[in-house]
């Protein structure tokens, strides 16, 4: 329950803070300005969460599981590609009546506006790549192979956050929030994927007929 309880507690923490318009929000600030500094390369990383980009990855992740699990006779192999497809549409559900509600403001870089907080595009990239993943790691033969997913998801996650803090888009509490929110989201997918698969060794008669 750590993983479901500590980033909701911080989700909250800083919300609060938000609205609250807290000290907190003057230690954000000066990161801020201490890490913005726009250029192509940062904006480059920033687009790497744009759903155009993020969210077709996940299609494609769905469908081949979705393809794999029902050629090989997988037990509910449905259940897994539509998790994480309900966990990709619930992000705009969640992300923007929370951008109204806080009406936070952008940095100075950006035209004046409200409505960053929490970061969609951090959100975005973070439920796709981490959904996606989660998707393939049953699928992968080696741990080798499954560390190096674990780490291209992480980095594209962590290369999107950087960038929208380099490049100005977003104040970096908009992210850490939106990486609290995320953490949520999957670990109850996470949690979700395991029961199913729990729930499907057992209740698929093994082939062997003698000892182990």
């Amino acid at each position: 329950m750590g993983l479901l309880g500590l980033p909701a507690l911080l989700f909250a923490l800083i919300t609060w803070q938000v609205v609250a318009h807290g000290p907190l929000l003057r230690l954000d600030s000066r990161l801020s300005s201490a890490l913005v500094h726009p250029d192509r390369f940062s904006e480059l990383l920033s687009d790497l969460g744009n759903a155009q980009v993020a969210v077709p990855v996940l299609v494609l992740v769905i469908a081949w599981v979705a393809r794999r699990g029902r050629a090989t006779g997988t037990d509910r192999w449905w259940l897994p590609p539509t998790a994480a497809a309900v966990l990709m549409a619930l992000v705009p559900a969640v992300v923007v009546p929370l951008k109204e509600w806080t009406a936070r403001p952008g940095t100075p870089v950006v035209p004046p506006a409200v409505g960053y907080f929490p970061s969609g595009h951090t959100a975005t990239a973070a439920i796709a790549y981490g959904s996606a993943t989660l998707l393939l790691l049953p699928w992968l033969a080696s741990a080798a192979a499954r560390r190096t997913t674990v780490a291209v998801c992480a980095a594209l996650v962590l290369g999107v956050s950087y960038g929208l803090v380099r490049r100005g888009y977003h104040w970096p509490l908009d992210v850490v929030a939106s990486w609290c929110l995320a953490t949520v989201l999957l670990t109850s997918l996470r949690l979700l994927l395991s029961r199913s698969t729990r729930r499907s060794s057992s209740g698929t008669p093994s082939s062997r007929t003698g000892p182990s």
